[in-house]
């Protein structure tokens, strides 16, 4: 069984208006999901086809008074079905995004459709999940560029040993006065960290990529232009290091000191996994 599958049916909570709301949910060719209005209909209990267009109407005048391009989430079709003589006739409905679909619900009347709390509840559940989903999916990233940036620095020490460095925390300083044009107690403290806080698992994935791309380019210039001892080693360090600088502020209109530290990677990995009611409480 797939995480999505275990999370589906966490979501849904053995209520059946949320198992049938997950029946409905269609995916398609591109990978998205959505629902047709008309199966949401019978679901959350609108008997009349009128009645539940109102409600869509309401959501749709929701979302473009909310700033969102409504035909990004509702769009509008027809479609020819058989009626009980035999006869085709063509109605209309709509095409819904899972947006949509949670308007949709917060607009129903939940005093005389019971069923439309069932919807609310699993909407906005679904939409929490994918929420965490895309969170964990960034720490996941962070773990991985951390790791990426560790093999990096190993391989920068070793050039650097060659060079002929042996005080590594000058080289270091001379990367991070290049980079951030300040040193590592003054990037932790721009950057709202402790002294004792390790500033790359506080980093973001850019900024991680960032001092791993430094690491690799000090190296590699090291390496080929044969530069020795520990002074033109902490020179080319610095120089490297403010052309990633520069590089940055060009393409991004951001200097690294100014990313955003994010929670330490080392808590996201020991971070317990939560329950149901635990991520509709957040």
């Amino acid at each position: 069984m797939s995480d999505s599958t275990i999370k589906t049916s966490e979501a849904t909570h053995n209520d059946p208006i949320m198992d049938k709301l997950e029946a409905a949910k269609r995916i398609a060719a591109n990978g998205g999901e959505y629902w047709m209005a008309r199966e949401i209909q019978n679901v959350i209990g609108y008997a009349k086809w009128e009645n539940f267009k109102s409600v869509v109407s309401k959501s749709i005048a929701s979302c473009r008074e909310g700033g969102i391009d409504s035909k990004e989430h509702f769009l509008g079709t027809r479609k020819m079905v058989t009626i009980g003589n035999g006869a085709k006739v063509e109605i209309d409905d709509f095409f819904l995004t899972r947006y949509a679909c949670y308007l949709v619900a917060m607009n129903g009347e939940a005093a005389t459709h019971p069923e439309v709390a069932s919807a609310q509840r699993y909407f906005a559940v679904q939409t929490r999940l994918q929420e965490l989903d895309r969170k964990q999916l960034n720490y996941q990233e962070r773990v991985r560029l951390r790791g990426r940036l560790r093999e990096a620095t190993k391989h920068l020490h070793s050039a650097a040993a060659k060079a002929g460095v042996q005080e590594y925390a000058l080289f270091h300083h001379a990367g991070y006065l290049g980079l951030y044009d300040m040193g590592l107690r003054d990037v932790k403290k721009k950057k709202g960290l402790k002294p004792t806080d390790d500033l790359y698992d506080h980093a973001g994935r850019f900024e991680l990529s960032v001092n791993e791309f430094k690491a690799q380019l000090t190296e590699k210039s090291l390496i080929q232009k044969g530069i020795k001892g520990q002074q033109a080693a902490q020179n080319e360090h610095k120089r490297v290091g403010k052309i990633v600088r520069e590089t940055v502020h060009r393409e991004a209109g951001i200097y690294p000191e100014d990313l955003k530290a994010e929670p330490p990677i080392k808590a996201i990995e020991s971070l317990p996994k939560t329950g149901l009611g635990d991520q509709i409480s957040n």
